[in-house]
Order: C-alpha cells, then sequence, then structure tokens
C-alpha cells in the first residue's frame, strides 16, 4: 500500500473583491484535479517553475492548508477527514523543510531549542534525554554539539538548512516535504544537502516528496519525477523515463532549459 495518496485533489484561491464593487474578480487553481501516490522508501521529486503549484501541493499533501476539493490519505487514513486531535498525531509522522532556512527558524531561540520544540510538544521525556537526542540529531546531519547553545544567525545559510532538517527529524517522521530546500543556497552548499538528505533516506527509512525547480537536482534525487504545469499534474513516471523519453512539451522544455549539475558526487 502507497504511503501517500492523493485523489482529485485541488485547490482554489480567490482573487478577492472588485475595486469597482463588481463582485470577485475570478480565481486562481493553484492545484487542479491532482492525482498521485508515493510509495514508502522512494523519493517522489516534484518539479515545475514557479507558480506551477507544486510548493501548494505540497502544503496541501501535510494539510497546512486545506483543500478545496479532493482526498489525502496517509499510511491509509484519510486526512482531509481528520479531526484536530487524529490530524495531531498523524503529524508527528510528517514534517516538512522550507526553502528559507532562516526565515523558518526563530531567532530568538538557541538551536537546541529549536530542535526540541517538537519533541516538547509531542513526547514526553526528560530533559536529560531530550538533550542526548538533540546531540543525536546535531550529529546526524553534519553539525557539531556545539551548535546547540548558539543562535540562528550564528550561522552559515547550508548549516541554518542542517538545523531545519534535525528539526523535521526530531520526532523520527516517516514522510517529509522538502519545499525548495536547496534553492536558497548556492550550488555547492546545495550539493551538500541532497547529499545529506540521500543518506539520511537511507539511515532512517524515510519517504519524501522533494520539491524543486531545477530538474538537475531532482534527477539526482528521486526515484520517480512528477511534472506540474499550471496547477495540473502533466506527466508522471520513473527517474529515466522522464529524462530520457518526455512525454510532454513542458517537461522536454524542463530538460532543456537546465544544466547538467556536475558538482554532486
Amino acid at each position: 500500500m502507497p504511503l501517500v495518496e492523493i485523489h482529485d485533489l485541488s485547490k482554489v484561491f480567490p482573487l478577492g473583491e472588485s475595486i469597482f464593487g463588481g463582485g470577485a474578480k475570478g480565481e486562481v487553481r493553484a492545484v487542479d484535479g491532482v492525482s498521485l501516490t508515493i510509495e514508502s522508501g522512494e523519493t517522489l521529486g516534484l518539479v515545475g517553475e514557479s507558480g506551477s503549484g507544486k510548493s501548494t501541493l505540497g502544503r496541501l499533501v501535510l494539510r497546512l492548508i486545506e483543500p478545496t476539493s479532493g482526498q489525502i490519505l496517509f499510511d491509509g487514513k484519510d486526512l482531509t477527514s481528520a479531526g484536530r486531535r487524529e490530524l495531531r498525531r498523524l503529524r508527528r509522522d510528517m514534517q516538512i523543510i522550507f526553502q528559507d532556512p532562516f526565515g523558518s527558524l526563530d531567532p530568538r531561540m538557541r538551536v537546541a531549542d529549536v530542535i526540541a520544540e517538537p519533541l516538547i510538544i509531542h513526547e514526553r521525556m526528560s530533559a536529560k534525554i531530550r538533550r542526548e537526542r538533540v546531540g543525536e540529531l546535531l550529529k546526524a546531519v553534519g553539525l557539531d554539539q556545539s551548535a546547540a547553545g548558539r543562535y540562528p544567525h550564528e550561522f552559515s545559510g547550508g548549516q541554518r538548512q542542517r538545523i531545519g532538517i534535525a528539526r523535521a527529524l526530531a520526532l523520527r517522521p516517516k514522510f517529509i516535504v522538502a519545499d525548495e530546500a536547496v534553492s536558497a543556497l548556492d550550488v555547492s552548499v546545495g550539493a551538500q544537502i541532497v547529499n545529506l538528505l540521500a543518506e539520511l533516506q537511507r539511515e532512517f527509512g524515510l519517504t519524501y516528496l522533494f520539491i524543486s525547480h531545477s530538474m538537475p537536482v531532482v534527477r539526482y534525487l528521486a526515484t520517480r519525477i512528477a511534472v506540474m504545469y499550471r496547477g495540473k499534474l502533466v506527466e508522471i513516471g520513473t527517474t529515466d523515463q522522464v529524462v530520457t523519453r518526455p512525454a510532454h512539451a513542458y517537461t522536454r522544455s524542463l530538460l532543456q532549459a537546465t544544466p547538467e549539475l556536475s558538482v554532486i558526487t
């Protein structure tokens, strides 16, 4: 059984009222009838240009925003009908890594508190065990234990993203949405983060929805690739199928527009 199943999922945003008092201007179908599955242990790469709806889809899957219609199943459970208590329980197994590693970290909190926050909310454990868990997570993402007592602004962008990844791993989730997790970083640092994500997947048995506008990055990391264009899913297949035999003209344009990413090894 797939870990994540999405059936005919849509999200419509109203454009607001006309300045002439003529009612609503219209609507934007950010996600338009998308259906797909994500198997346990795989990385599904979701690729498309800015405005294609891919980040909205990622947030819908976690129910960080409410869908207009459709159904989302996580581990066989219907997220779209889950109440607050059930959703809170399920969210232990679903986490997100955001694009901006600085904006997603509270600048007033020390790194130890940033990483420990999910543990405080969801777990019952002593302060000693919590400190030990934070130390293990820092080590897992390649940061020194001394990072625990410092603040986010004291770190580089790549290091801050490692802190965000450690926080996402704190509850040992099954599924992580990585939303443009390397797009705010320079190429070499982004390559290091992509390699780290691959290592963590093997170590923790993670399943990823990896969202990116960069076909080369998605090609490197993903088991399968899904292509979004104007809110619709226009192509999905294995990485080899999509890269070597693209079926849609938009996919071919993405492949032609982006060079190989030679720095990832």
